[in-house]
């Protein structure tokens, strides 16, 4: 499951990286969590500090300019020592993590009282039980977290997620094929063989990540098939100059968004419509947009919606927060756009 990112991160199922519990400091999940908990602490911290309530926000302050700096240099150091912490055991890694806050809350409260003198962040004894309850909280929260969500339980749970895309993606199949028997076998044996195909690659372990120049063709491949049964009401515009080929991405993770766009944007409307597929990349990032047409009052969007949070969860599983999918109507359009960190395999 694991890649080495653009940036250099190590990628794996929430890039919690392999062979340590500690999470992966980069990880802007991760960090989100981190600032989320040291703030509630933070709070807490001022609470009991406040002897009546005008006196909350003054101490919520005074904490929070003590901690803040720590918390940004810490991350900022351990996703830069983040190949360093993977390379020590875990006990030795925790050891390191702690004693970088330490060293850092010393340095700061020194520098604190020099700045503010008339301000009293506490004794250095006061300051070093701080620094190491929030530490030893915020580290017992991700060793959990790691062991609840470990790649056997993960990948579990993404091949369940994989499987309901089967029934779909073999029922509408078989029907564009069927449509072609008896008015064109020779069409019809051509759109088997490109079904076998297909299907080669559903039947596979689609667990692990995929190039998304594969997911392209695997798309093509399904359109082809419907192009057989829809005619020119089946319009397809595609946008791929721009694309990184190389990036990879949760497997089967364009097909059902494409099956989607076919039978719940083109195939209810006589006229038809066009399906427009955008794949494009920064140095860090990776932007999927398809667009097809929306009918107002459709009844058949229970499904769409199905799909879309398949490959959501699927997203979260893999990238955490680092991924997004979102879906809107602008007018007659509808819109889905995935973001997702630009990962490579590892050379």
């Amino acid at each position: 499951m694991s890649g080495v990112g653009k940036n250099g991160c190590v990628a794996s199922i929430n890039q919690t990286g392999a062979g340590i519990r500690l999470p992966n400091f980069c990880n802007l999940g991760v960090m989100l969590r981190v600032l989320v908990i040291v703030n509630l602490f933070v709070l807490a911290a001022a609470v009991m500090r406040s002897r009546q309530v005008a006196d909350l926000a003054g101490q919520f302050l005074l904490a929070a300019a003590f901690a803040e700096p720590v918390l940004i240099v810490s991350l900022t150091l351990l996703c830069a020592g983040r190949r360093v912490l993977h390379s020590l055991s875990y006990p030795a890694a925790l050891s390191a993590v702690v004693v970088l806050e330490l060293v850092l809350a010393w340095a700061w409260g020194q520098l604190f009282g020099a700045m503010f003198p008339e301000q009293d962040p506490g004794s250095i004894l006061h300051q070093a039980f701080f620094v190491l309850f929030v530490a030893g909280a915020i580290l017992a929260y991700f060793d959990l977290r790691a062991r609840a969500q470990s790649p056997a339980i993960a990948q579990a749970r993404i091949q369940a997620l994989q499987a309901r895309i089967r029934p779909h993606f073999l029922y509408n199949s078989i029907n564009a094929v069927l449509s072609l028997i008896r008015s064109d076998p020779k069409r019809a044996e051509r759109a088997l063989e490109d079904l076998a195909d297909l299907f080669r690659v559903l039947m596979a372990d689609n667990t692990a990540l995929s190039p998304i120049a594969k997911e392209i063709d695997i798309a093509r491949q399904y359109l082809a098939i419907e192009e057989l049964r829809l005619g020119e009401r089946l319009r397809v515009a595609w946008r791929v100059d721009r694309m990184p080929a190389d990036a990879l991405v949760p497997a089967m993770m364009l097909q059902p968004l494409v099956e989607n766009a076919v039978y719940h944007g083109v195939e209810p409307l006589e006229e038809g419509g066009e399906i427009a597929i955008e794949v494009s990349g920064t140095a860090d990032q990776v932007l999927v947009r398809l667009t097809n047409p929306f009918r107002a009052g459709g009844d058949n969007h229970a499904g769409n919606r199905m799909a879309l949070a398949n490959i959501r969860e699927r997203l979260q599983l893999h990238f955490d927060a680092e991924a997004s999918l979102q879906a809107r109507v602008e007018g007659r359009v509808y819109e889905v756009t995935l973001r997702l960190p630009y990962i490579t395999a590892p050379r």
